[in-house]
């Protein structure tokens, strides 16, 4: 499953189970009996004990406002439950519901692949709660996916996609919004996706920067958050970014397991092959001169060109 599919499985989850309450909440955010990791990740050894995840809890200030998110919440067409969310957030202007309904919107338009709405409510979830990994990096990632080099305002979506998919690693263990008694090992799941995601995305700004030692750590972290279920366009960014460094040895490498993982007919098997007899052909052949080897020409894919991590929410069975 995508993460993006993982992640609004979980989003909504957690709001469905608001949804469904007709009195305003009066809970206080859980806390986890334990310090949570400040690393970002929420990988645990097998068999450990998955403990309580942090997380908040929404609050409705009245019953008129629970029935306003209700209605609006229940849309499923995403045009008019952007309506709606704008409609709610002017009456509610300080409501803490403001940004699961964006978020929601945000998630349906992503279902028909409409790039630049999905953009435009993330922002509006963002902007309402600027602490959820959600809306955070459904942006991050479609910002970095979408932009190109003719774009006039390149350098600005590619800097918001970067400090808004930084933002989702710093929140992920405190901003989300879950049901009031989560499944810890569901939740872990969406959290490795949305840290895939977020590192993916921070890997592929890179790559546009030409920042390649840092793209190889971002992605080498992506690879790690989603060791169980790899994902062959992961590896072939890594492969890309190793290529452009010269790291001809371990380019080659990532783009045997790009292969490896990648499902027949794929753009992303394509461009595996293609970056595989690349390197194959250039480490069997004698050495050049230093410097004289051309630099990886094998373009790293976009999220959307092949079967990669994008989307958060919980996983499912």
């Amino acid at each position: 499953m995508k993460p993006t599919a993982i992640i609004a499985a979980v989003l909504f989850i957690a709001l469905a189970s608001f949804a469904q309450t007709s009195t305003p909440q009066t809970q206080t955010p859980a806390q986890s009996s334990t310090p949570q990791s400040t690393s970002g990740s929420t990988n645990q050894a097998p068999g450990a004990a998955l403990t309580p995840p942090i997380h908040k809890v929404l609050q409705a200030g009245s019953q008129q406002e629970m029935k306003a998110y209700q209605d609006a919440f229940n849309l499923t067409d995403p045009a008019k439950l952007e309506a709606a969310a704008n409609d709610f957030s002017t009456k509610y202007p300080n409501s803490q519901l403001r940004s699961p309904l964006y978020t929601r919107a945000m998630n349906l338009y992503a279902q028909s692949n409409d790039t630049d709405k999905v953009i435009d409510c993330g922002r509006q979830a963002i902007a309402a709660d600027p602490t959820n990994p959600i809306p955070l990096v459904q942006v991050a990632s479609a910002l970095a996916e979408s932009s190109r080099e003719t774009d006039l305002d390149r350098e600005q979506r590619l800097a918001e996609a970067s400090k808004d998919a930084q933002a989702a690693i710093d929140n992920i263990d405190t901003g989300l919004v879950l049901p009031a008694n989560p499944d810890p090992v569901r939740v872990a799941a969406a959290k490795r996706s949305i840290l895939t995601m977020a590192y993916d995305t921070l890997g592929m700004v890179d790559l546009d920067k030409k920042d390649y030692n840092s793209a190889v750590t971002n992605l080498q972290k992506a690879i790690a958050e989603s060791s169980s279920n790899p994902e062959a366009v992961l590896y072939l960014r890594l492969s890309v970014a190793q290529d452009n460094l010269k790291q001809y040895p371990q380019a080659l490498d990532s783009a045997n397991k790009a292969l490896q993982y990648a499902r027949a007919g794929t753009q992303a098997q394509n461009l595996a092959r293609m970056q595989q007899a690349r390197l194959q052909k250039l480490m069997s052949a004698q050495a050049p001169a230093a410097g004289a080897t051309p630099p990886a020409t094998t373009p790293a894919p976009r999220p959307n060109s092949s079967p990669a991590p994008t989307s958060p929410s919980s996983p499912q069975h």
